[in-house]
């Protein structure tokens, strides 16, 4: 397959799967949970007016202004023809916050692929009552039972254990088993030195390792307070206890404890495999909630994908290369992680514009996978809590763009379809902002909520 990786490292073929249809209307027209046909937008006409430039230009200078210190850079792009239609400084390096997601997830579609499921393994060890669990980049997996229609969760250690479990009662082990745990895909340094330790505390993200409960959560609906610092070694102890429960059943005692080894060389049995759902989904997930520790495995997969070390630098620069291989200018970026929580983080607006435009509009159709990720304003995701006032109501609904947030930093990318029926990009970034400062938010909110309303074509 050219991934550079060992055979059976991602999950089988996925031809024969569930998947979800395919929508007959593009992603920007479908029409979200909760959200009434009359604000949906008609078909899209290419001959529709873009919009002029001098016009977007006096409506977002009057709106994109600080709330306090700091300032704001932006670019507005027409998607069919890329044409400009706003540029603030669009080519200054800023401190994107977490809209580095979106050259994660642009990435990770195009070099794991949006079908692509990441297996978990349980192979046969160096003797008769040794099993090997095998990472493979799965950290969504869930507790309990798999869970077919779900994306976190989609694959569960209680089905492994039970799956093992009959398994080795088919071959006679009587124990005690010792479980191992092969997590050596990735390598070097588990934690980011760029990023702060006081985030690492808060439970912002924690060190990155290819086998995970709950996105290295404590449960599936846990979205702040502190993670396993070994996220791999506690799914592992989980599997380890599941899987005594179901050697009660099955003839069978599990030793305590758990050990890291690396699998044995050569072919090993595969007694029990778990997948987890497709790249497409999960990156949707990572998108929707700004999920940090799904961007940093994503960031390791892609490069091994391609060949690279499942590092942080190898993600770093397989992230960057992907970008180059889709014509987006890299000469000026700096990448210190691909979820976004560095402050050595530097892309420009123009840059990132670029980037929703090729997901939206580009050539690799692999890309449009993203495009229901994108929280929409008022509804889902990061943005369900926005939008809410008379300033930006209109945008709700309309405007689906990735948010980013650090303490002086704010940030939001996206697409909206204007009130002439162009389908626009844009990206505004600001930095060195005041902490805390409500205003700026809202300064992005009514800025996208003014090109949802713009019939700026002069016509």
């Amino acid at each position: 397959m050219g991934l550079g990786v060992a055979p059976g490292f991602f999950g089988p073929g996925f031809l024969g799967a569930a998947r979800t249809p395919i929508p007959k209307a593009p992603a920007w027209q479908q029409i979200p949970d909760g959200l009434s046909r009359a604000q949906v937008v008609a078909p899209l006409d290419p001959s529709a007016p873009v919009p002029l430039p001098a016009d977007v230009t006096r409506q977002l200078n009057a709106l994109l202004t600080p709330d306090g210190g700091g300032d704001f850079t932006g670019v507005v792009q027409d998607a069919l023809t890329g044409l400009p239609l706003y540029d603030r400084d669009g080519g200054k390096n800023r401190v994107p916050a977490s809209n580095m997601k979106l050259l994660t997830a642009v990435a990770a579609l195009r070099a794991i692929g949006p079908e692509t499921r990441f297996g978990t393994r349980v192979l046969t060890g160096p003797s008769a009552s040794t099993i090997v669990l095998r990472a493979g980049g799965d950290v969504l997996l869930g507790a309990g039972p798999s869970r077919p229609g779900e994306v976190m969760g989609h694959a569960g250690l209680e089905t492994l254990a039970a799956d093992t479990a009959r398994a080795l009662k088919d071959r006679g082990v009587t124990g005690p088993v010792t479980v191992q745990l092969d997590d050596t895909i990735f390598t070097g340094p588990a934690l980011n030195p760029a990023w702060s330790l006081d985030d690492v505390a808060a439970g912002e993200t924690a060190p990155v390792f290819p086998l995970a409960l709950n996105s290295a959560r404590t449960s599936p609906g846990a979205t702040t307070g502190p993670r396993p610092q070994d996220a791999a070694l506690t799914a592992a102890q989980a599997f380890a206890g599941k899987l005594q429960a179901a050697g009660d059943a099955a003839g069978f005692t599990v030793a305590s404890g758990v050990e890291r080894a690396k699998a044995p060389a050569g072919k090993q049995d595969v007694l029990a495999s778990v997948e987890s759902a497709t790249v497409r989904e999960q990156v949707d997930l990572m998108l929707e909630t700004s999920d940090n520790y799904l961007a940093e495995t994503f960031g390791r997969m892609a490069a091994l994908s391609v060949g690279k070390p499942g590092t942080n630098d190898g993600a770093t620069a397989a992230v960057s290369a992907q970008l180059a291989e889709l014509g987006i200018a890299t000469d000026s970026m700096h990448l210190a992680d691909v979820s976004g929580l560095a402050l050595g983080n530097q892309v420009s607006a123009r840059q990132f514009a670029d980037v929703v435009r090729a997901i939206t509009s580009g050539p690799d159709t692999r890309l449009r996978a993203a495009l229901a990720g994108f929280p929409v304003a008022g509804l889902t995701g990061t943005l369900g809590d926005r939008y809410g006032d008379a300033s930006t109501s209109q945008g709700a609904g309309l405007v689906r763009a990735k948010t980013g947030t650090l303490n002086s930093v704010i940030a939001l990318s996206g697409y909206v379809v204007d009130a002439d029926g162009r389908l626009l990009v844009f990206s505004f970034i600001g930095n060195g902002l005041t902490p805390g400062a409500a205003g700026n938010k809202v300064a992005l909110d009514r800025s996208a909520t003014a090109l949802a309303a713009c019939g700026c074509s002069g016509g």
